[in-house]
């Protein structure tokens, strides 16, 4: 059976067992006969990614004060490991002095000085040591964190459009807003020294007992026992750990995905509006009722069921054994009474002491937790370097652009040779064969209907993506040989799909030219020949309002009542970051679609229209400018702004795409009509689609 690399093909029989639990169908690995624990499959895991662990400790400690605080670090950690195991020395020395007096009828005052003292040390140098961990522990983190989140930020920036869209998905790129892959370095460090201070305690602790328990009848047995019913079932752990294997679960009833989308249409804000209008609550509460009643209990997650039948397990041989090894130390010292009566108390307390001093029980379901989250993480640490070293699709050129800064004044000119495009995943070129050339410093209308590639022809323009046939000239160049850098800094542009950056209104705008992005008078220039400064003016704080605070508010509880904090609504997150205190997230300040495209053409004009820069723009791209605009504002605010932008943009470059015919499009001197090339005029002579589209719209304004 023919796959790709990396697919689940669960059709595959050979491979993966099928089981039917209710509603839902399992896919699972089929095991072979010799099996090793899942513990033992994760601690394998880890090992093979061990140079990937050194790459990290590497990079923690090529941090300054991590140099010296990540060692301290570790150094506490095993003292505190250790200091379990000296106590339970001297707790041994103690039965010594009971075995002691048993025999002589004595007791030794200096011995037991001695061991009230060594003690009274212990528990003084275990609050030291704590201390010490905790004057550690918040700076290391502090550290650490902003250490790999600054590095995060930087490798994702870096990647172009095509490759983001890859790996969007990503856990590494989605949980960097909540600089959640720092985190998962720190916790790797605390797993792993967590793992290692569990072996010493436990090993230290374990020498100590066989040290103490030599001399004592059959006392090195009970040691052994007591200590593999702890061991041996955590050896045979993780059979109820499902996610550790290779498995899948899927439902194909219809009735339960119909409850799904019903729950989903009644719990979201975006469909309420439309189910009040439409009067669905009835019906929707209806068809979910029939749903539910035709699968019965079974309408559940997968979760749910899965835990009805992971009590199968409670029998197994390993479950069995388990309980066998905690009876086992008691069946031992029985016969040591039977065999020598006259050893039953000091035995008595042998088992006593054996039973509450080595209790590693608390230990081992650390270990095994830690283990688990370590094999989670490293996987997932992975995919954080990873990022670093993937490569843009689109390849850098090394060429500057242009040679004289100085012409960028006269505009660009741009030309399509054969040029075809097909987005990635797509079974259809977007642009065919394309051919045309747009003269530097000409005005240009890029007409056609929606999804017949105007946006497409602007990417190209602007390298965001590079074209799958043909090639693009800049300047008479081939556009791949410039320096991304230096191409997209001698443009300007507006797509269709920009949004709202979240920062403060300013930084919205000024971010069109970061060289004069701290000009206040610049930014307030550019909202103005926009539309947008007489609205930015009335918002709350003016061009400091964020429309998008991308920071949350923490509190703990709230007088009853109380809806605004800091100014803002009170809103929960769908997840608290923290898990510590209450987070309340800053609801958007709503702005119409007409005003968030006046605020995106600002930016636009930021880089193009503001005078006296060498960063200025030799090309203006403008994609659909008036797409959200309402009728009031294209009939009365869009003409003023196309006469400001042509009158404005002197000799430069300007390139527009509308499916809209209007007065742009008479004043341009190259109209593509996807694609007839020509004037107004001329195509209006031709009589082809332009003429005829032109024609249509003409007619609803008659």
């Amino acid at each position: 059976m023919n796959t790709h690399a990396g697919e689940f093909d669960y059709k595959d029989a050979r491979r993966y067992k099928h089981t039917r639990i209710g509603i839902w169908d399992l896919y699972e690995e089929r095991r072979t006969r010799i099996r090793a624990s899942p513990t033992l499959k994760m601690c394998a895991q880890i090992i093979q990614s061990t140079p990937l662990l050194v790459r990290m400790f590497k990079d923690v400690l090529s941090i300054r004060r991590c140099s010296v605080l990540l060692p301290a670090y570790f150094v506490v950690q095993v003292l505190i490991s250790l200091i379990p195991a000296v106590s339970l020395w001297y707790s041994g020395q103690l039965l010594r002095l009971v075995e002691t007096a048993m025999e002589t009828r004595t007791v030794d005052t200096t011995v037991l000085v001695h061991f009230a003292a060594a003690r009274l040390i212990c528990t003084v140098a275990m609050r030291f040591l704590e201390y010490s961990l905790a004057r550690i522990t918040p700076p290391l983190r502090l550290y650490i964190k902003h250490f790999h989140t600054e590095r995060m930020f930087h490798s994702a920036v870096r990647l172009d459009l095509p490759e983001f869209q890859t790996l969007s998905q990503t856990t590494a790129l989605q949980n960097l807003e909540y600089d959640l892959p720092s985190v998962l370095i720190w916790e790797t460090i605390q797993s792993l020294t967590d793992i290692a201070v569990i072996f010493i305690r436990l090993l230290s602790q374990l020498s100590v007992l066989s040290t103490v328990m030599w001399k004592q009848q059959d006392g090195l047995l009970l040691v052994v026992l007591s200590a593999l019913q702890y061991i041996l079932p955590w050896a045979n752990t993780g059979k109820a750990v499902v996610r550790s294997l290779v498995w899948a679960a899927t439902t194909t009833n219809e009735d339960f995905v119909h409850m799904q989308g019903l729950k989903r249409l009644a719990a979201r804000l975006l469909h309420r509006q439309e189910l009040v209008a439409g009067n669905l609550r009835e019906h929707i509460s209806a068809r979910f009722r029939e749903a539910s009643q035709r699968i019965g209990h079974d309408a559940v997650n997968f979760p749910d069921l899965e835990e009805c039948r992971s009590f199968r397990d409670c029998l197994s041989i390993s479950f069995i054994l388990q309980e066998t090894m905690y009876v086992l130390p008691q069946i031992v010292f029985t016969l040591c009474i039977v065999k020598n009566p006259m050893k039953t108390p000091l035995s008595l307390a042998s088992l006593i002491w054996i039973t509450h001093a080595f209790d590693p029980s608390g230990d081992i379901d650390l270990l095994s937790f830690k283990t688990l989250s370590l094999a989670d993480n490293v996987f997932r640490i992975c995919e954080v370097y990873e990022i670093e070293n993937i490569q843009n699709k689109v390849v850098d050129g090394t060429e500057p652009f242009p040679e004289n800064q100085q012409s960028l004044a006269n505009g660009i000119s741009v030309e399509f040779r054969d040029v075809s495009f097909q987005y990635p995943g797509w079974d259809r070129c977007v642009l065919r064969n394309v051919s045309f050339k747009i003269e530097a410093g000409q005005l240009c209308v890029v007409v056609g209907v929606n999804g017949s590639g105007k946006s497409t022809i602007l990417k190209l323009i602007s390298r965001i993506y590079d074209p799958t046939e043909g090639t693009i000239l800049v300047d008479g160049r081939d556009i791949k040989a410039f320096r991304l850098a230096d191409l997209r800094a001698a443009m300007s542009i507006l797509f269709q799909d920009y949004s709202e950056f979240p920062l403060s209104v300013r930084n919205n705008i000024g971010l069109g030219n970061p060289a004069l992005a701290h000009d206040d008078d610049k930014v307030r220039e550019a909202a103005r020949l926009g539309g947008a400064e007489e609205f930015i003016d009335e918002l709350p704080h003016g061009f400091d309002t964020y429309l998008d605070r991308p920071v949350y508010d923490y509190h703990g509880n709230l007088p009853e009542g109380t809806t605004t904090l800091f100014g803002y609504p009170i809103d929960s997150p769908p997840w608290d970051p923290t898990g510590d205190a209450h987070v309340s997230v800053n609801s958007n300040l709503q702005i119409s679609g007409g005003q968030a495209q006046r605020l995106a053409i600002s930016r636009t004009l930021m880089r193009s229209l503001v005078p006296d820069t060498e960063s200025s723009a030799g090309m203006l791209l403008f994609d659909e400018p008036s797409s959200s605009l309402d009728p009031t504002a294209e009939y009365g605010a869009l003409p003023c702004l196309f006469e400001r932008l042509r009158k404005l943009r002197g000799n430069k470059t300007m390139i527009f795409s509308t499916h809209r015919f209007g007065n742009l499009t008479k004043h341009a001197d190259l109209i593509l009509w996807v694609f007839e090339e020509g004037t107004h005029d001329e195509l209006m002579k031709k009589g082809g689609e332009y003429a005829r589209i032109w024609n249509l719209q003409a007619k609803s304004f008659i």
